[in-house]
């Protein structure tokens, strides 16, 4: 028997939390790849007996779903958290490309713009561990050509290297204080052997100045990379404090009372209380010629500097 979900926030189906895409066909794919689906050798591991063909999951996965009606649609959304939000820039126009001429088809990338900075010790962690990525699954060939034609195509698994030459829209949902980005970019444990900064890893609050001085420029190095994103007018964000890891899948990041809203202020629009479903519904129905681009977004019911 088929063990049922109980799916909240972008994929509940009740239309209070969720009012633009309640409705919508949900299909929620399990991460068991580990190269954002860009993975293809032949080979198995002898020692794991591992697999790394992640790739040919993702098209054994689109071949399945447009066999059972997506060839047909009219509106599609690729979306996905972390790893699954870094699948959603990489294989966007990948996805456009097999869905009808016609359609509406637009990406999500929640908590998936991982960008490429060094770590408290100075040295590139995150930029040498996405190349073994690359390197142990094969992952150069199904890489954005347009990145990869460019430079190393390790490069290419940060947003900020192949977002400009992507033809599909995105709206880009993330923190700039992303909890996992500063626990393992930035303060990853190998530069931290002593564990001077777990407790301000759990807690920002709790940061000492130093600390928040230090964290406040890896968001400004974030914010520099997001400036990629934002040159097509046809992307969407929604850019908050909160010191999470995703939220489009949970319902109280999503749409509820305590849920983060723009600051109408800063925006200097007439848009008060947007939260993310409404940014995000907004954006992919067209229904606001302006693009979003929110630099903060409040109250917050997590931590936040």
């Amino acid at each position: 028997m088929e063990k049922e979900f109980n799916f909240s926030g972008i994929l509940t189906n009740e239309q209070p939390f969720n009012p633009d895409f309640y409705n919508w066909n949900r299909i929620r794919v399990r991460y068991c790849d580990g190269s954002s689906y860009t993975g293809d050798v032949e080979e198995v591991d002898p020692v794991t007996n591992l697999h790394f063909r992640g790739a040919r999951v993702f098209q054994a996965i689109i071949q399945n779903l447009l066999s059972r009606g997506m060839k047909n649609a009219e509106n599609a959304i690729m979306s996905g958290c972390s790893a699954g939000g870094l699948t959603s820039i990489l294989h966007c126009d990948q996805f456009r490309a097999v869905l009808p001429s016609g359609a509406k088809v637009k990406c999500l990338s929640d908590a998936g713009y991982f960008v490429n900075a060094n770590d408290i010790s100075g040295a590139p962690h995150i930029e040498e561990y996405f190349s073994q990525v690359v390197a142990t699954h094969g992952s150069a060939k199904n890489l954005p050509a347009s990145c990869t034609s460019r430079m190393e195509p390790s490069l290419c698994f940060f947003p900020q290297n192949a977002v400009e030459q992507i033809q599909t829209p995105i709206f880009f949902l993330n923190s700039a204080h992303d909890s996992w980005q500063i626990r393992n970019i930035l303060a990853p444990s190998v530069s931290d052997p002593q564990g001077i900064w777990n407790i301000c890893k759990n807690n920002l609050q709790k940061c000492s100045p130093e600390q928040l001085i230090i964290i406040q420029d890896f968001t400004n190095k974030f914010l520099a990379a997001l400036r990629k994103a934002s040159r097509s007018p046809y992307n969407g964000m929604f850019i908050d404090g909160c010191y999470v890891h995703c939220q489009s899948e949970g319902q109280g990041a999503w749409l509820e009372n305590a849920s983060p809203m723009i600051d109408n202020t800063a925006l200097k629009l007439n848009l008060l209380l947007q939260t993310i479903a409404k940014a995000v519904g907004d954006w992919y129905y067209d229904r606001n010629p302006i693009q979003r681009k929110i630099d903060s977004a409040y109250p917050c019911n997590s931590n936040f500097i």
